[in-house]
């Protein structure tokens, strides 16, 4: 059976790490590397934090603006762009935005994707897909107000999710792999991708 050993350019950056049963945790603790059987089968080998003195760089940002014209109308109007990507594509863009009760409806134009609002659970949910940097994604509107709310509380949160290839933003590198134990000479390559875990934006 293979017998790996994977170690990283800057393992300093690992935190609260939790290990699949088959590293070896001893040598991790002298050496800072991975040393491993790989089971069969797709499994997760390592989960960690960042340590506190990491900085990460959000690669997307959203502005945002909900404005109440008068008692029963507001405007809405979210513009979607990418930040600090290294010239990476941001793929899977889905934004969704938790909506006050006191909303009953939108009427929204989008110049990028597809858009729906949920009566009933007042989730908007705006599927973009690719982010063009050529034509930001916007979706704009207006939005229909219960009257007599407070509208001093209409304050949505957003949920964001997307994907980055090729891109770690946490500045985790791979440093090499080794195998022994085996005498083909197998195929080695990084994959680096980052996705959106719980990313929520306060309006």
């Amino acid at each position: 059976m293979p017998d790996l050993t994977l170690s990283f350019v800057n393992p300093r950056l690992f935190d609260d790490v939790s290990f699949h049963p088959c590293v070896r945790f001893k040598r991790w603790e002298s050496e800072r590397v991975l040393s491993f059987i790989p089971p069969d089968g797709n499994f997760r080998l390592i989960s960690y934090h960042l340590n506190s003195q990491s900085v990460v760089a959000i690669p997307i940002y959203v502005r945002h603006n909900l404005s109440i014209k008068t008692g029963e109308q507001g405007r809405l109007d979210l513009t979607v762009g990418p930040k600090q990507t290294l010239g990476r594509t941001v793929e899977g863009v889905q934004l969704e935005v938790l909506m006050p009760k006191c909303i009953l409806n939108c009427v929204l134009t989008t110049n990028q994707g597809k858009y729906n609002f949920d009566t009933v659970s007042k989730i908007l949910h705006w599927d973009i897909g690719k982010i063009d940097v050529t034509k930001l994604p916007n979706i704009k509107g207006s939005v229909s107000i219960a009257s007599g709310s407070n509208t001093a509380e209409i304050n949505p949160s957003i949920n964001v999710h997307f994907t980055i290839n090729q891109l770690a933003v946490s500045g985790l590198k791979v440093n090499r792999l080794d195998m022994y134990g085996e005498k083909y000479k197998p195929f080695k390559g990084v994959k680096y991708i980052t996705k959106a875990g719980r990313f929520q934006i306060r309006m």
